[in-house]
């Protein structure tokens, strides 16, 4: 029988710091915002094409969240769905937005995302399930009912998420694009996240210690 605490058994790992985490998490786009920031008014030529500042900072930070994918799921065992699903999108993207050296395609990043999110969310509420509960692997311990309320509130939010992105991205500068892209939509997520505490509080439900 393999001891509670052997090394070799998957099931046990120790978790890192939360720091070390979010510090992996949020790294490349920390590195996104300073590469363009220093690059916005400069242009690059590469193989007879000319790359402005935003298209250099996505070349660099695209490898730098595959990256941090990989140092993630060293550290933590796993990825989250919605983590590949994004990584999957960011890696998509960023390579049509250099090929066709154009950076619309990257600033829909957020708009297809969050779309996706929404449409499946629907797509399980419709069948009567929540899917967010399973795309979150039942991070909350909340009762059925109350996934259900807090994913037809996530749909509605990640629709809305979508469709702010087509508007700042489509009428206003890269400058705002880019601090929508990396703080803003972080603060609206949180405003949202803490709106719902009180739902999450009434159908709160501990944890089977079995």
């Amino acid at each position: 029988m393999t001891p509670p605490n052997d090394p070799h058994d998957g099931s046990t790992r120790t978790q890192p710091p939360i720091w070390l985490r979010q510090a992996v998490e949020f790294g490349p786009l920390a590195v996104f915002l300073a590469a363009y920031v220093w690059m916005r008014d400069s242009t690059v030529s590469l193989f007879g094409q000319e790359y402005g500042g935003f298209i250099v900072a996505i070349v660099i930070f695209t490898p730098l969240q595959i990256a941090s994918a990989l140092v993630l799921r060293r550290i933590t065992g796993k990825l989250s769905r919605m983590q590949v699903a994004t990584l999957v999108l960011v890696v998509v993207l960023g390579a049509v937005t250099v090929t066709f050296n154009d950076e619309r395609f990257f600033k829909m990043k957020s708009t297809f995302v969050f779309g996706l999110f929404s449409l499946l969310l629907w797509i399980g509420l419709w069948r009567g399930q929540s899917w967010l509960a399973y795309v979150l692997e039942g991070a909350l311990p909340i009762s059925h009912d109350g996934w259900m309320i807090l994913t037809r509130r996530m749909a509605w939010f990640f629709a809305a998420f979508a469709a702010a992105n087509e508007v700042i991205w489509r009428s206003f500068s890269t400058d705002v694009f880019v601090i929508w892209d990396t703080a803003g939509q972080m603060g609206v997520m949180f405003l949202f996240l803490i709106g719902n505490y009180k739902l999450i509080e009434t159908y709160w439900q501990e944890p089977d210690q079995n």
